[in-house]
């Protein structure tokens, strides 16, 4: 990227010391416009956070709060927070493998302790918003534009862009991304350094030891993201450089040595709890989550949560509510399209156009589909999915590599416009800019995030009543958690992770392969209370079904079974009655089997 006021008279530039006071009232403005706007976008979750649920989180939300309290939970009593078996006991959960998000967890071990889980949930997601949005205010201002507004309005894209909307409804390892552009900027500032004779020889060592830091630190918040930009960062870098080779190579051979020393640190710092990740008790080698790219309308279409998908709606082809990674809405794919052909021959526009084109084509996965019907036309992601780490990305999340190159396009576009303004107040140009850019942006003005009341906590886990069945054992509640359904989470987290739960919600190991999946391995009285569960009638029974439910038990070492209210909780008891040769006892508000003597 250029450097401040690249392309521009000297004298267009406002005087050091008078910009010096006007930077900080920027900042401080940009600062405060983008926390109340992540305030707003999850003000219906700051408003209850004991029973508020994110609506469209499905159980992810629930599953976060888990390992954040759990988090806390382990710092409190000075147990390995890389790894448990308070649920799916007893193989236990690799949280390393789990993007538990420990960069959030562990500092705000007090926060969640204090004021529970879903706060530090609320405050990761808000937090998340506003600080993504700000760094990469602060490195359009520093290294791109000379336009404060312009740096804001490349920043206001950037953390509330419909991809991060879409994640702030449970993904905050998608959300706390500020980190990103504090890395790309120490590079930019590095590769500077070096093709710039004139500048003052900056500090190897120290710069080696703030990239591990930063990376490091980026690591703890979460990989996939921190893959993504490494990527699309790289393909800016090259396609920036391409019309002069050289002077790119020249830059390589100088960040190289720093780079891989800062390579070195990070390793170093992280090695523990990267070993614990991909060699620990319950890793996996890959997860197969099928195809998972965006549909071609998924790009012009406008988000659900925003003002144009309150207007205009269009066909449902997300993959869930979560993960809505494109929608930038046709009005904006105009107006970008226009801005790059006007703005071709500057070499960032050429750089970002590039990443968006790329990463565009490969989230759409290794079919291009239309409306969810596939077209048979093979795509590169055929290829890339083949290649090792990469085949366990969501494709999908790819086109989140646009959202800083969009930004830096209309920033760029912005300045040139503001820039514009400042020399002739009657130019209409600058005018007709800003109407374009409010056409292809006010549509996609994010909307409140809905919010539900969760059910109350059965009062016999609430009170604390499940202590006096449980004696080194599992409860297992009936069904057992899963991703379907992961509410006795939230139950066990209430009570203080008195007990272990068998099934979970979770990603572990599965076969002799390894590799990942969703939730426990598959057992087969698991099977059986969900099928009751859902057509709502006791499955014949016999003896094996019998000898299974004793084998299944011994293995998850249970304590008791615990039925809450539910639907069908009639047949689940006559179930679960013929399965074990009792009836159960009522224990406050659950239907209890004591199977401490089967063990």
């Amino acid at each position: 990227m250029g450097g401040r006021y690249r392309g521009y008279p000297a004298e267009t530039a406002p005087a050091p010391r008078d910009r010096t006071v006007a930077l900080h009232r920027a900042d401080l403005l940009a600062a405060c416009v983008y926390l109340a706007l992540a305030t707003a976008v999850l003000s219906r979750q700051w408003r209850d956070t004991g029973s508020g649920y994110l609506i469209k989180s499905g159980q992810d939300q629930t599953m976060w709060e888990w390992f954040f309290a759990v988090t806390a939970h382990s710092v409190a009593h000075l147990d390995n927070p890389l790894g448990t078996n308070l649920q799916n006991f007893p193989a236990g959960v690799n949280m390393m493998a789990n993007t538990a998000m420990f960069g959030v967890g562990v500092p705000l071990t007090p926060v969640t302790l204090l004021f529970g889980p879903t706060v530090t949930f609320a405050l990761a997601l808000t937090l998340g918003l506003a600080a993504t949005a700000y760094a990469w205010y602060r490195l359009f201002a520093r290294e791109l534009v000379s336009s404060r507004a312009a740096a804001a309005i490349g920043g206001l894209f950037c953390g509330f862009a419909p991809a991060m909307i879409s994640h702030a409804n449970a993904h905050p390892n998608f959300v706390a991304l500020a980190l990103l552009p504090v890395i790309a900027g120490l590079l930019i500032r590095m590769a500077r350094a070096a093709l710039d004779a004139e500048a003052a020889p900056r500090n190897r060592t120290r710069d080696a030891i703030v990239l591990a830091l930063l990376v490091a630190s980026q690591i703890a918040l979460g990989e996939e993201p921190l893959l993504i930009f490494a990527l699309a960062f790289g393909l800016f870098a090259v396609v920036y450089h391409l019309h002069q080779p050289r002077v790119g190579v020249r830059a390589l051979r100088a960040l190289a040595p720093t780079i891989a020393s800062a390579a070195g640190l990070t390793l170093l710092v992280t090695a523990v709890p990267l070993w614990w990740q991909f060699f620990g008790p319950q890793s996996y080698h890959s997860i197969d989550h099928g195809p998972m790219g965006n549909d071609l309308k998924a790009l012009a279409q406008f988000p659900s949560e925003s003002l144009g998908g309150a207007w205009s709606p269009g066909q449902y082809v997300a993959i869930n509510d979560t993960e809505q990674n494109a929608y930038f809405g046709w009005p904006l794919l105009l107006v970008l399209t226009a801005t790059v052909a006007l703005l071709w021959r500057d070499r960032v526009v050429r750089a970002a156009t590039a990443v968006i084109a790329v990463f565009g084509v490969l989230s759409l996965g290794s079919v291009a589909t239309i409306g969810k019907r596939p077209t048979g036309v093979e795509l590169p992601w055929a290829l890339a999915e083949r290649i090792p780490v990469l085949d366990s990305v969501l494709e999908t999340r790819l086109t989140m590599a646009a959202v800083p190159a969009i930004a830096a396009v209309l920033a760029l576009a912005s300045d040139r416009a503001a820039a514009s303004w400042k020399q002739s107040a009657t130019d209409w140009k600058p005018l007709a800019w800003f109407a374009a850019l409010t056409f292809a942006l006010f549509p996609l003005t994010p909307t409140v995030l809905p919010v539900t009341d969760r059910a109350p906590t059965p009062r016999f886990f609430a009170d604390g009543t499940v202590r006096q069945y449980v004696r080194d054992g599992s409860v297992v509640v009936i069904p057992p958690p899963r991703p379907p359904d992961a509410r006795a989470l939230r139950w066990q987290a209430d009570v203080g992770f008195t007990f272990p739960l068998a099934g979970g919600y979770f990603v572990g190991p599965t076969g002799v392969e390894k590799k990942g999946s969703y939730g426990p391995e598959a057992r087969q009285t698991t099977a059986l209370l969900v099928k009751a569960l859902d057509t709502g009638t006791v499955p014949p029974i016999g003896g094996e079904e019998r000898d299974a439910a004793l084998a299944d038990l011994r293995y998850w070492r249970a304590d008791a079974l615990v039925l809450p209210s539910t639907t069908h909780s009639d047949v689940l008891t006559s179930t679960v009655t013929q399965l074990l040769g009792f009836a159960p006892a009522r224990v406050d508000d659950v239907w209890l089997w004591d199977v401490r003597g089967l063990r």
